[in-house]
């Protein structure tokens, strides 16, 4: 049973920077599509950065590229980790922020408004606020 477990979320001022964290458990020896979706309210969910756990390179949305930055770590042989260093946020970037994770099947979602119906598995989201 794959679970996602987001931390890192808070409030900060414009400007600054936090690094969000995707702990999963759960994950086969399989590689996996994982990306980050972000939802501000009365706003549709928008992919905001994607990655295969196997050796995929990082792809983001033009709204945060340059700014924001994935890694991971796989050293734990029971848990992966997924992170999304944010930098220089705005108001703009407040939202609730998920990660998401599929089996691989060949090629990851993009990240357009209907990859995040691609994502079998969900974390319960953090927050992020970004005051002016």
């Amino acid at each position: 049973q794959v679970q996602l477990v987001e931390s890192g979320g808070g409030s900060v001022q414009a400007g600054r920077s936090l690094r969000l964290s995707c702990v999963a458990s759960g994950f086969s020896d399989r590689g996996y599509c994982m990306a980050w979706f972000r939802q501000a309210p009365g706003k549709e969910r928008e992919g905001v950065a994607g990655f295969y756990t196997q050796g995929g390179t990082p792809y983001y949305a033009d709204s945060v590229t340059g700014r924001f930055t994935i890694s991971e770590d796989n050293t734990d042989n029971t848990l992966y980790a997924l992170y999304l260093q944010m930098n220089s946020l705005q108001p703009e970037d407040t939202a609730i922020y998920y990660c998401a994770a599929k089996l691989y099947g060949g090629t990851c979602p993009s990240l357009g408004r209907v990859s995040q119906f691609e994502y079998d598995y969900w974390g319960q989201g953090t927050q992020v606020t970004v005051s002016s």
